[in-house]
């Protein structure tokens, strides 16, 4: 089994992995990794949120996504002070092209169902990518320190990931949500071969 099969089955089942060149210039920019991936944990609270608020009527939704805002919140928290250790200042946010480009795939219109676990899946895969590149971060980096701070939030963005998957399927049914996020890690592969490899994003 080759290198890329092997890192598809074992991540989430993301299509296409993080070219490995990624993790050794990220290494290389941590100051701003670490301001990227803040920006990243601020955006995916703030994302619950507007979920909570946008899809209100849907309680299951509400009560699952409740928690994970203040998991956000604390890993925002958690990279400030990474950030602080290492006399580094946050910054201005940057442009997630990522992620403005998994939005363009989210379907329009539809029903309430469909709407909610558009977002839902597109969640899903903003953390599972995350969860793959800090898998990348916690084995390769030198900082010692880095090593386990990234390892504990890989372990928590997986846990995030399939919250949010099993919470699309639990709403919109697992055969019909099963076909539609087959499309959607084709596309984000898609999103990912055509990506400058950047040491400043996370993404």
């Amino acid at each position: 089994m080759n290198w890329t099969e092997s890192t598809r089955q074992k991540m989430l089942n993301l299509q296409l992995p993080t070219d490995p060149r990624w993790v050794n210039i990220a290494e290389m920019n941590i100051e701003d990794i670490l301001v990227d991936h803040a920006y990243c944990e601020q955006k995916a609270a703030s994302s619950c949120i507007s979920m909570i608020v946008q899809f209100n009527d849907f309680e299951q939704l509400v009560a699952e996504l409740t928690p994970v805002v203040a998991e956000e919140w604390g890993h925002f928290e958690r990279v400030l002070e990474q950030l602080n250790k290492r006399g580094f200042k946050l910054g201005k946010p940057r442009r997630d092209e990522y992620v403005i480009k998994l939005k363009d795939f989210v379907k329009k219109g539809g029903d309430r169902i469909q709407q909610v676990t558009e977002h839902l899946m597109m969640n899903a895969l903003v953390e599972a990518r995350s969860c793959e590149r800090f898998k990348l971060l916690s084995q390769n980096i030198e900082d010692k320190e880095l090593k386990v701070f990234y390892y504990e939030l890989m372990i928590s963005e997986a846990g995030h990931y399939v919250n949010f998957l099993e919470l699309a399927r639990s709403i919109g049914g697992k055969e019909k949500i099963n076909e539609r996020w087959k499309e959607w890690l084709q596309y984000e592969a898609g999103i990912i071969s055509n990506l400058e490899i950047r040491g400043d994003r996370m993404h």
